[in-house]
């Protein structure tokens, strides 16, 4: 499918890089931890006149091209992006990473769930694998952390991961402006209008997830899959419905191919309706093509940030395994495939290279889990990378990713690359 990208690239030259990249400049002293506001400068000829008023219309010198501007909580440490080009702050850690399950029958919904689906690494545990106090220590300590990403869907343990998200959120009594919830829509029940991407699931599907969160809106509502059943423009304008109702803030997709998100781009701006701000995609050393070669340049023309999940292949990448899946490890119960992932051929092979990156790690102080967290994390346009963790322990763990992705130099990167030997390469 060819789309025309003519109206996009006019729709972006209109606006400053900068603008597209962010809001505000911090104040003197580096950013606050919390999300920003909308970022609007004042507009033009307006604001009242004068030497202020004149000084706040200078432009600002255009940032650096691909940049995705950083600021670090005060007191965290915690490192905060735009989403996408959007003027959204969020933790460029996040809580909420998506596993594959081979198994054809997942929770209440098996019938509808294809091979190949995904569930979160974090939220497949709570409200089913783990107590609710550990599910409230994870989401505390991410919390107290300056982690303000917390990502679930309609279908994780059949609802109740998004309930006990609801609940902790609900007895903390955080303030709801001080971090983001996003949901994903398709796959909600049993029968054929409680799936897929038409205007009715989108609309009483998020209804159903809000009330189960016990949240008046969402901050982004994504579409968890394409579905080829719904014209896209339908499903752009149930978006722009949700959003205009004030049920989501933000829209955007997970697991859509570039053409797709390119046509609901093109479908937005033909009708005035709102386009989606960003992807959801899985990314690790193995997996690499479409945010390292594909997303990049959506980035760059429409806007559409990317935030990544399984940044450690879903606990391959840690080195714990050395080609043999222990009996007390998670993959036994009830995640075969992961046991048979490790005992494959490929999965030999990469843990193989997984061994091969511990002196890397090792120079650096780091885990190899760490590395490879903050290797997603220097990816161009991503916004933020989703953590899948069973134990606050574990989530301090990955968090110290975050000391590690200073030390990757260029040189660095290019060993590691030298060692996997699978960077993508342009096509063109």
């Amino acid at each position: 499918m060819q789309v025309s990208i003519a109206c996009t690239e006019q729709n972006l030259r209109s606006r400053s890089s900068e603008d597209r990249l962010c809001g505000p400049r911090p104040g003197p002293g580096g950013g606050n931890g919390g999300p920003v506001g909308g970022g609007q400068g004042n507009p033009p000829g307006g604001g009242g006149s004068g030497p202020k008023a004149r000084a706040a219309l200078v432009p600002r010198p255009p940032a650096p091209a691909g940049a995705l501007r950083e600021s670090t909580g005060r007191g965290t440490g915690m490192k905060y992006r735009n989403l996408g080009k959007s003027g959204l702050r969020v933790s460029c850690l996040g809580l909420g990473e998506f596993e594959r399950r081979g198994a054809k029958r997942v929770g209440a919904f098996g019938a509808c769930l294809p091979p190949d689906f995904f569930l979160a690494g974090t939220w497949v545990t709570f409200g089913s694998q783990i107590s609710d106090e550990t599910a409230e220590d994870v989401l505390t300590v991410a919390y107290e952390h300056g982690v303000n990403l917390f990502d679930t869907a309609e279908v994780y343990a059949a609802g109740r991961a998004e309930r006990t998200l609801g609940n902790i959120l609900k007895s903390k009594g955080w303030r709801r402006s001080s971090y983001v919830v996003t949901t994903k829509i398709f796959w909600g029940g049993q029968a054929e209008t409680e799936r897929g991407l038409s205007r009715k699931h989108i609309i009483e599907g998020l209804r159903g997830s809000l009330e189960r969160l016990q949240l008046g809106y969402v901050d982004i509502v994504f579409a968890n899959r394409s579905d080829p059943n719904s014209p896209m423009e339908e499903i752009v304008r149930a978006m722009t419905y949700v959003i205009n109702q004030g049920l989501a803030l933000y829209w955007g997709t997970s697991r859509w191919g570039a053409a797709e998100i390119m046509e609901a781009y093109s479908m937005a701006r033909q009708f005035n309706l709102i386009p989606p701000v960003c992807e959801q995609a899985e990314h690790h050393l193995f997996q690499r093509e479409k945010v390292e070669m594909q997303l990049p340049e959506l980035y760059h023309k429409i806007g559409v940030g990317s935030v990544t999940w399984s940044p450690v292949a879903c606990g391959l990448i840690t080195s714990k395994y050395d080609g043999r899946v222990p009996d007390t490890c998670r993959a036994i119960k009830g995640y075969q495939w992961l046991k048979d992932k490790v005992q494959s051929e490929d999965g030999k092979k990469q843990q193989s290279k997984v061994m091969d990156l511990l002196p890397i790690a090792h120079q650096l102080g780091c885990t190899v889990a760490q590395l490879a967290i903050a290797w997603c994390l220097r990816s161009e346009g991503v916004s933020s990378v989703l953590l899948g963790v069973s134990s606050a322990e574990q989530l301090i763990e990955h968090l110290g990713a975050l000391q590690v992705l200073g030390q990757l130099t260029p040189q660095t990167v290019m060993e590691i690359d030298g060692l996997l030997g699978n960077r993508p390469h342009s096509k063109k």
